[in-house]
Formats: C-alpha cells, sequence, structure tokens
C-alpha cells in the first residue's frame, strides 16, 4: 500500500483528504500553517515547513513516504518546486492536483499581467476603489499606490496594521456567490478588481460579479512551474496511485 504525504492547503486538498481517508490509504496531510483556524482533516496532520528541499527530501525518507499529491494553492510556487526538487532527489513520484486557471468569457474586462508587481503598475494613477482580493501575502507592494482605496478580504484579522493608508477589510472565508460577491463590490463602489488566476469554482464569483458590474479585472497570471504531471480531478490521482506511479502524464488521462 502506499504512503501518501499530501502537501495542502486548499479545497482541492481537503477533498483529496476525504477521498484519500475513505479509500483506507496510509496518508499524512500537510499544510504550511498560516490560517489560524484551517479546515479539519480525516487524515493525520503535519502543520509547517520542511526546511527547504534538502529538508523534504530528508522527511520524505524518515517518514517512509512513497508517493506525494501536491494540492498547494497554484502560488504557493517556492513549497511546489521544492516539491518538484526534493522527489526528484528522493526518487518519489509526484503528482500535482491542481485546478485549472480561469478562462476570459463574453463579457469580461480581463487585463492579464505577469506578477504582483505588474498588477500594481497596471492601476490608474487617479484614486480609484480597488477589490484586492490577493490575500494577505502580497499586498505589501500595492503600498507604492497609497492614493487608492483599498478592499481586502481575508480568512484571518490581520496581526498587525496593513502598510495601505486607506483600507477596509471583510474578514470571511470562502467560497462566495456571485450574489453574494456582487453585493459587497457595490457597496464599497468598487472600480477595479485585483486577482490571481487561482481557478477553480470557489473563488471565481468576483470575477462573475465584476463582469455583471462591467468592472476591469487585473488577473495575476499562474507562476512558471517546473514539468511534472498534473492531474485535475481526484479520480485521476486515485488511478495513478493505484498503477501510474511512475507519474507519466498520458497514464492520467490529464
Amino acid at each position: 500500500m502506499p504512503r501518501v504525504l499530501l502537501l495542502g492547503g486548499t479545497t482541492e486538498a481537503s477533498q483529496m483528504a476525504h477521498v484519500l481517508a475513505e479509500a483506507g490509504t496510509d496518508a499524512i496531510f500537510s499544510y504550511a500553517g498560516r490560517t489560524a483556524s484551517p479546515a479539519r482533516q480525516p487524515l493525520p496532520v503535519r502543520v509547517g515547513g520542511f526546511g527547504g528541499v534538502e529538508g523534504l527530501a530528508a522527511y520524505l525518507r524518515e517518514a517512509a513516504i512513497s508517493h506525494v499529491i501536491d494540492a498547494t494553492h497554484p502560488f504557493a510556487a517556492r513549497m511546489s518546486r521544492n516539491a518538484v526538487e526534493a522527489c526528484a532527489a528522493a526518487g518519489i513520484p509526484l503528482l500535482a492536483f491542481e485546478r485549472a486557471p480561469w478562462v476570459a468569457a463574453e463579457g469580461d474586462d480581463w487585463r492579464a499581467v505577469a506578477d504582483v508587481a505588474g498588477a500594481v503598475a497596471a492601476l490608474p494613477d487617479a484614486r480609484a476603489r480597488v477589490f484586492l482580493a490577493i490575500g494577505r501575502q502580497s499586498i505589501d507592494a500595492f503600498a507604492a499606490c497609497p492614493q487608492h482605496d483599498y478592499l481586502l478580504r481575508l480568512v484571518d484579522p490581520p496581526g498587525a496594521a496593513l502598510p495601505l493608508p486607506h483600507a477596509a477589510v471583510v474578514v470571511a472565508r470562502g467560497p462566495f456567490t456571485p450574489e453574494e460577491d456582487l453585493a459587497l463590490m457595490q457597496a464599497h463602489g468598487i472600480t477595479h478588481v485585483v486577482a490571481k488566476n487561482a481557478g477553480g469554482v470557489g473563488a471565481r464569483a468576483k470575477l462573475d460579479a465584476a463582469r455583471a458590474l462591467g468592472l476591469p479585472v487585473i488577473l495575476i497570471d499562474r507562476p512558471h512551474m517546473p514539468p511534472r504531471p498534473v492531474a485535475r480531478a481526484a479520480d485521476a490521482v486515485m488511478a495513478w496511485l493505484g498503477g501510474g506511479s511512475d507519474g507519466h502524464p498520458a497514464r492520467l488521462g490529464v
């Protein structure tokens, strides 16, 4: 039987944890621990970092891990890159369980940028009301544009003073509906939305609401990742665990 390390922190990771638990798979759920009240998991949980590539490779050996499923956030690039290198060093197969990116539809006004710095540069010079829907980790860069009124939606209350002089904070945990996000944007008079192309269903509501309101969305592209097999569905992951241990993408049907 495989012994699996599931790198989590997303809705997909929680979904995968339940599938693994129901199948009786020997698995450990790992997450970074940035959220104060994470969702409960049906698997043994490990919290915290590994100490880079070498630390993760050592953990894989010490814990007798046979397979790694990377279900971290699409923008958790450092962890995902470390996982690729550590698994290669330890000779352990790795599969990314990742949501598909969003694709613009008719009526969307999306301005794609390469990174957070690009999103800052894409904001107008004149004062605007910006829904900064990118999480706590990336907001410091927007201190370069202090003239704007920012709306932040965070899972936990900010633990320190924000670097933005004009900012309102809403503490809430998704998923959200388009109707909820439309009402939120209208209540705050939002003129621009900044988001990361995280993909998935639960975080898409802000994009649908922006389309309904005719608002521009500055959408940050996903970071570049080294080559690795990717699955979009839990059943493909289970098929990989059951037979495609070499992680060859052609065997995953993805």
